[in-house]
């Protein structure tokens, strides 16, 4: 595993480029990192990597195992319920999260979360490299670089204090509000 691969990759790849099919993420095991051109806070550099993160979470047998071409697919297009980075992203931008559905998920609602999509399709950029225990790489990784949005294993960091009670106050904000509809 070499950090270079992520904080300096041959090439950084748009929403539109791997939304695309056939889609150039392969469907494997392995690690990404997010680039951002735009801060999505003023405390934050823009132009560099800011988050990393694995598909899957840890070794899996069953047929649906998150691999690199899903995550970064749902990052790219899904909602806060299933992205952590996606969470943090619409936090940081003040985003309101609310409860949907039967008002046990939390999203930026419809609205939100379209306009964080356009967001990151106009901002963020993701690169990876295949790993077969990306689980691993991860810990490595988060020991060896600075990356402010990443939480998990992260505590040392400056961020994570901010972030965990932004994402922590956006929670208990949206549990007090009514179902959006």
């Amino acid at each position: 595993m070499d950090a270079a691969e992520l904080l300096e990759p041959g090439k950084l790849w748009r929403a539109d480029e791997v939304l695309t099919r056939p889609s150039p993420i392969p469907a494997a095991p392995g690690v990404y990192g997010w680039h951002f051109d735009q801060s999505p806070d003023p405390q934050l550099p823009a132009g560099r990597l800011l988050y990393v993160g694995i598909a899957p979470r840890r070794m899996s047998t069953g047929a649906t195992t998150p691999n690199l071409r899903t995550r970064i697919r749902d990052h790219y297009r899904g909602n806060a319920e299933g992205s952590t980075l996606r969470l943090t992203l619409g936090c940081l931008l003040g985003f309101e999260l609310r409860r949907v559905g039967n008002g046990k998920r939390l999203t930026f609602g419809q609205a939100g979360e379209r306009e964080l999509t356009t967001w990151m399709a106009e901002h963020a950029r993701v690169c990876w490299f295949v790993h077969p225990e990306p689980w691993i790489a991860e810990s490595e990784l988060l020991a060896q670089l600075n990356l402010p949005l990443n939480l998990d294993q992260n505590r040392h960091h400056h961020f994570h204090t901010y972030l965990s009670d932004l994402r922590a106050s956006a929670r208990a904000r949206a549990r007090g509000l009514p179902i959006a509809s």
